[in-house]
């Protein structure tokens, strides 16, 4: 791709994602829709996707921010269903939605049937993880989707492989298959085992800040490559490194992490922009290769498909919810839950450009590829569209309990009351060392007072408001430190302009005033 091109696409991609903020509705869909309209513009490029790119390039980074931002412990504690959906799901999908296309269209053979099913079986990570975001689902769904997420790929990728393998007449059987399966499954797993504790150590003992960026840059692609060298699932690779980075990462030098917080919001923002937005700008392409099916029978066709998709979701999320249930064990060990989630949870199963990449890498000689690439695209736009589009007033309309901010917002005062007590033991027994004499009165008493404020910050947040501006303490605190450091860089920047100081000098004085608002900010919440 030229660079002009590529250019305007992330730029373009980037503007519509801030607007879409402002908006409420959420960037994937307003991405989409904008990539649908934009693709018949004149003067607009041919964007065509290309699984040598997407998959190996778009999808590894993506999934490492997702799972570094994922909570191990609340993963671990909801496997069960996550693995019923991540796992179980996308094979019944695979099955189900590839023999109701082999029931519809009686030109299709039913091994392509199973290759659209298994395309088309995963929701995808970044739709599920940007929609649940904007949502703010209650924690529990939000974890079992993004959990979902982070593993459905490696599961229909394989099945993906295992079925087109049957379709051009190279199949080793259901034993082959179940083979391939495993080996991609357990081979994954074991490369991010492998992995991630090497990867642990070299970022803890890299102290330079700009390496250990540059390292985080690397660890998905690295992971997912050498997953991929040896014939296992890179995204399992990817995501288990990426998990156990993220539950890990207080051990890591404090620069680091707030240097690599901000690159990686960066690349997640840009990346989820563009591929929403390549979505929609697939649509000439698509349409190109409809060829012999154009007309009431393709969007029939789109139509049985997408209602498959949608109904398979609901019959394997139902049973799957309650008849382990059944179970005294399970009921003990996991909170109880109603018909809501479950419906919640159903009706999340946005498809996206995982999905497209792998109808993409199709073989041409497949038989009807071009159907199966036109099939994904409109099963991806109905999911994206109507379930995205009705999924916040669905949301609305069953009153899920919302999250408790009083209770979260006390629960983090008395852990900080705590962690502050604990530093504060702690810092007078460093003052009692002889080594630490030579500290000045006034400068213990600005550690004890540093201690004291951010001790008292988050139950600040408890107390009551101003009836006139509508402000907390906190926020009244927040805002007159940030008007005295303003004035101060406001004369720092007019003697520079006096050339009482050099630029240098300026960039170092701002640099410090900047930390002290970042602190100011962070110590208010």
């Amino acid at each position: 791709m030229e660079v002009l091109p590529l250019v305007a696409l992330i730029a373009g991609s980037a503007a519509v994602a801030g607007v879409a903020r402002r908006t409420p509705v959420p960037a994937p869909l307003l991405l989409v829709a904008v990539g649908l309209v934009a693709a018949y513009v004149p003067g607009v490029p041919s964007y065509a996707l290309d699984p040598h790119i997407v998959l190996p390039l778009l999808l590894p980074p993506l999934l490492y921010t997702a799972a570094v931002d994922s909570s191990y412990l609340d993963l671990r504690a909801n496997m069960r269903p996550i693995a019923l959906l991540s796992v179980g799901y996308v094979l019944f999908a695979t099955l189900a939605v590839g023999y109701a296309a082999y029931l519809v269209m009686p030109d299709l053979s039913l091994p392509v049937a199973l290759v659209l099913g298994a395309v088309i079986a995963p929701p995808d990570a970044v739709a599920a993880t940007a929609i649940a975001r904007k949502l703010g689902l209650p924690n529990r769904i939000t974890t079992i989707l993004q959990g979902e997420s982070l593993v459905n790929d490696a599961t229909a990728i394989t099945a993906y492989k295992v079925a087109l393998a049957a379709a051009v007449g190279v199949s080793a059987g259901w034993a082959g298959g179940i083979a391939e399966f495993l080996v991609a499954s357990v081979g994954g797993v074991g490369v991010g085992l492998l992995l991630m504790v090497p990867i642990h150590q070299l970022r803890k003992r890299l102290k330079e800040p700009l390496l250990q960026n540059t390292l985080s840059l690397l660890i998905p692609f690295v992971a997912y490559a050498a997953a991929e060298r040896v014939g296992a699932s890179g995204v399992l690779a990817v995501v288990v490194v990426a998990l156990y980075l993220g539950h890990r990462n207080w051990q890591v030098d404090f620069q680091t992490r707030l240097q690599e917080e901000a690159v990686w919001k960066v690349v997640a923002f840009v990346l989820e922009s563009v591929v929403f937005a390549l979505i929609g700008l697939q649509l000439p392409v698509v349409l190109k290769g409809l060829g012999e099916y154009e007309g009431p029978a393709a969007a029939w066709y789109a139509i049985a498909v997408f209602l498959a998709v949608v109904v398979a979701r609901f019959v394997w999320v139902f049973p799957a919810t309650f008849l382990p249930r059944l179970s005294a064990r399970i009921r003990r060990r996991e909170p109880d839950t109603d018909w809501k989630a479950p419906v919640i949870v159903g009706w999340a199963g946005m498809r996206g450009v995982v999905s497209l990449a792998i109808a993409f890498s199709v073989p041409v000689g497949v038989p009807h590829r071009n159907l199966i690439l036109f099939l994904t695209f409109t099963t991806v736009i109905g999911t994206l569209v109507v379930q995205g589009l009705t999924l916040p007033p669905l949301i609305r309309a069953l009153k899920l309990p919302p999250k408790d901010v009083q209770a979260e917002t006390l629960a983090e005062a008395q852990a900080q009351s705590e962690a502050s007590r604990a530093a504060e033991e702690r810092l007078t027994e460093l003052l009692e060392q002889p080594e630490n004499s030579t500290l000045p009165p006034p400068l213990a008493d600005r550690l004890r007072t540093v201690l004291e404020r951010r001790r008292n910050a988050v139950w600040e947040r408890l107390g009551e408001v101003n009836p006139v501006t509508g402000e907390s303490a906190d926020d009244v605190y927040r805002r007159l430190a940030r008007e005295m450091i303003e004035a101060e860089r406001e004369v720092f920047v007019s003697l520079r302009d006096l050339r009482r100081i050099d630029d240098e000098m300026l960039r170092a004085l701002l640099r410090r005033l900047d930390l002290e608002e970042a602190a100011a900010y962070r110590e208010s919440g």
